[in-house]
């Protein structure tokens, strides 16, 4: 869950969990709900919904992984199917996690959230400046969001931060900002059922944009997985803190 990550620009995903909510617009198709609650029926989505821990043989995983990166520092996105700052997550899953991750040095985690207003008061007390293996990252889906949680992540400390700007659905600029830019943007339209179209151009801009500001910039995909256009064909991933 899983061994090796069809997702482009991670090596391993790690659900340490299952279940989530949605909480924005972004979340409006999504594809975790799709798969576990509709499709599968393993996890209620919603307000009222649960949160399932997933196996200890899936929790051994990591470690093995650790075991085999010969230097290579795969990256391990946490978690695609729930969120580690999910305030319905019991405080003891998220110790574990955390103490998981200590345990893994040889690897990179990125810890992504919607809700990065959760993130300071849910790390762990030996955070100080960061864990120098873990990436936090947040998603920003349009310019209101962007402009709304990257504030709140900015000012959380941590060794390299990023935005996810997947599934891009409105116009998303960034602007210098002297308190701090993001380390690395990946770009990404939606794919799935009732898509909602990313215009090209959007992405070019930013793919500029963070050319002039030195930010790492990833095109992941079109809208509806089609050719990513040559001018876009960028994939860049930032320099490890």
């Amino acid at each position: 869950m899983a061994e090796n990550s069809k997702i482009e620009w991670t090596t391993h995903t790690f659900n340490p969990w299952i279940g989530c909510q949605k909480v924005s617009p972004g979340c409006d198709h999504c594809y975790a709900e799709a798969l576990m609650d509709t499709r599968y029926g393993k996890v209620q989505w919603g307000p009222h919904g649960e949160r399932k821990r997933t196996s200890e043989a899936n929790w051994k995983l990591p470690l093995r992984w650790a075991k085999q990166a010969n230097g290579t520092r795969p990256r391990v996105f946490c978690a695609s199917l729930a969120d580690v700052f999910d305030n319905r997550v019991p405080k003891e899953w998220r110790a574990d996690l955390f103490s998981l991750i200590e345990k893994t040095p040889e690897m990179d985690w990125l810890l992504l959230t919607k809700r990065p207003e959760n993130i300071k008061k849910m790390l762990p007390q030996n955070w100080e400046m960061g864990y120098k293996n873990v990436w936090l990252g947040t998603t920003c889906e349009d310019q209101e969001n962007y402009d709304r949680r990257w504030p709140i992540l900015r000012a959380v400390p941590a060794h390299l931060r990023f935005i996810s700007y997947e599934p891009a659905i409105g116009k998303l600029s960034i602007i210098y900002d002297a308190q701090g830019l993001p380390d690395w943007i990946i770009c990404g339209g939606e794919s799935g059922k009732e898509t909602r179209y990313m215009e090209p151009q959007w992405a070019e801009d930013l793919k500029d944009q963070c050319g002039r500001f030195g930010i790492s910039f990833f095109m992941k995909q079109m809208t509806d997985k089609k050719p990513i256009p040559e001018n876009l064909l960028l994939r860049q991933f930032p320099r490890a803190a």
